[in-house]
């Protein structure tokens, strides 16, 4: 009797067990059939995937700023019960009430910033300035209290922005291989606005030298850029003798000149095997790689140059320094994070 019953809970046990892995690894559910051909949701990534991603990217902006504002509200909260007193009386008493109200200059700087647009004498609107002034003051002493409550609560943020991975040629890299941060971009040697990028990009692997690799894949825009597929080319053909960053920094310093002759011209410039670099250019040789470049800049939502992932990251557009760098820094801080502690 006692083995019978130890078997009936043996096979209950399993049964439930059997039941619990149906339930966390359902068999996977096709989306259509040709036939005997089952398509699957992998099946239809490579054409959605940059779609997808933007998505994604969307609902972590939203949810990012949702929880901006509950954590503003919850340190503030704990402040205020800190004191025993509601949160409006809370500011009132730390911030409004030791804000001193805008000086005669403050006014007046503001009228004159300002006149075009209200029409009206100073003497008519002062009280209202004043007004608007002393609101602006308090809401930006607010403004900097919350973010001490922040820093002062030890507040640890988990919501990670989605990534996408996006792979760097080894043979144009500029930058330590051990950086913990890749840049990869795709870009256009015809396209300026990817020219006018440079100096800050250069900039940002000076400044975290050993910490941040620029890579750089192409994505020449044809339709409005006739020269650029060549110019891609002929990046590829320096990088074949190992002279990839010197030839493309002549490219972009020269970017009005990428007819052949001056594509060779820049060869010269570059120190290359000028021999070894016409054949290569004619060959056409790099065409399918330069197309395996555009296909996955278009599969990761590239649309546009110049386009940069930072550790999956997206940013588009010839962004100033700080926007690299606020993303650069959030990845040192979470690589750091990872580390085990001493």
């Amino acid at each position: 009797m006692r083995l019978a019953k130890s078997l009936k809970t043996v096979a209950a046990v399993v049964t439930f067990a059997s039941a619990l892995g149906a339930q966390t690894n359902p068999p996977r559910e096709p989306v259509a059939r040709i036939g005997d051909q089952a398509i699957y949701d992998e099946d239809l990534l490579p054409s959605i995937a940059g779609q997808l991603f933007q998505i994604k990217n969307q609902e972590y902006e939203i949810k990012t700023k949702a929880l901006e504002t509950v954590l503003n509200q919850r340190v503030l909260e704990a402040a205020a019960k800190s004191k025993g007193l509601s949160t409006d009386a809370f500011l009132e008493q730390t911030v409004d009430r030791n804000v001193p109200p805008p000086s005669p200059g403050e006014i007046e700087a503001y009228y004159l910033a300002q006149k075009d647009r209200m029409n009206q004498p100073l003497a008519e609107i002062r009280p209202r300035l004043e007004m608007a002034l002393t609101q602006a003051k308090r809401q930006q002493a607010r403004q900097e209290l919350i973010e001490q409550l922040r820093k002062n609560s030890g507040a640890a943020i988990y919501l990670r922005r989605p990534k996408i991975e996006i792979v760097a040629d080894p043979a144009r890299i500029r930058g330590s291989s051990n950086a913990p941060v890749t840049i990869v971009e795709f870009g256009d040697f015809q396209c300026p606005f990817c020219q006018a990028v440079q100096p800050t990009l250069k900039g940002i692997v000076d400044k975290y030298q050993g910490k941040v690799r620029l890579g750089f894949r192409d994505f020449p825009l044809r339709q409005i850029h006739p020269q650029a597929q060549q110019a891609a080319e002929a990046g590829r053909c320096a990088a074949e003798q190992g002279k990839f960053w010197e030839y493309h920094d002549l490219l972009y310093i020269n970017q009005a000149k990428l007819d052949l002759n001056s594509l060779k011209e820049q060869a010269r410039a570059a120190a290359l095997d000028e021999e070894q670099f016409a054949s290569c250019l004619a060959s056409g040789k790099f065409k399918p790689q330069i197309e395996n470049d555009l296909q996955s800049g278009a599969g990761a939502g590239v649309t546009g140059t110049p386009a940069f992932y930072i550790n999956g990251i997206p940013l588009t557009g010839a962004q100033p320094a700080s926007e690299f760098e606020k993303i650069i820094d959030s990845q040192l801080a979470e690589t750091e994070s990872k580390k085990p502690a001493q």
